[in-house]
């Protein structure tokens, strides 16, 4: 019979996973001070929540801002994405414009819509999706600050996001009984 974890065992993970992300924060702020006469390349820090605890994960995104002493700022899906091409591309362009302006937390809810698969390009809208894919890459990794992408399942990203996510936190299905 399989080992179950209870719900103190799954906190007490998580309350550590999270932990280490804060150090990891801390301990990058400090090494940028001292690399000022480096180039400076993406200190961009993606982070995956996977897991169906909504709640759970809201309050980690939370949590880890005001680590970073940010604001989290939620990626509005309908704001982003548009059926015209070129549009989606110009709309995260201005929403990570203005990210930079506020230096905020980037929350990316139901994030399995924007980082999925790229498909086989079949016909010109497969193109122009995955077009859209690999520019959202591209201006996450130039992103300067931290970067949470929630989700329910890590099978459907994309292998480029995954190579660049830093940190893989799972959160526990919420018991029911309680």
């Amino acid at each position: 019979m399989p080992d179950i974890e209870s719900d103190s065992d799954q906190q007490e993970k998580l309350s550590a996973s999270l932990q280490e992300i804060i150090s990891a924060m801390r301990y990058d702020a400090a090494s940028s001070k001292d690399r000022r006469s480096l180039p400076e390349g993406p200190l961009s820090t993606v982070i995956v929540f996977a897991g169906t605890n909504g709640p759970a994960k809201i309050a980690a995104a939370n949590l880890l801002a005001e680590a970073a002493a940010s604001m989290v700022l939620p990626v509005e899906l309908n704001g982003l994405i548009s059926k015209y091409i070129g549009e989606t591309e110009k709309n995260v362009a201005q929403f990570f414009a203005n990210a930079a302006d506020s230096g905020a937390t980037l929350f990316f809810d139901e994030a399995d819509s924007l980082f999925g698969k790229r498909s086989e390009v079949k016909d010109a809208h497969d193109r122009y999706a995955n077009i859209e894919t690999s520019y959202l890459l591209q201006r996450l990794e130039d992103h300067r600050g931290l970067a949470i992408l929630a989700l329910n399942d890590t099978t459907n990203l994309d292998e480029a996001f995954v190579r660049r996510v830093r940190f893989i936190i799972h959160f526990p299905h919420p018991d029911a009984t309680k």
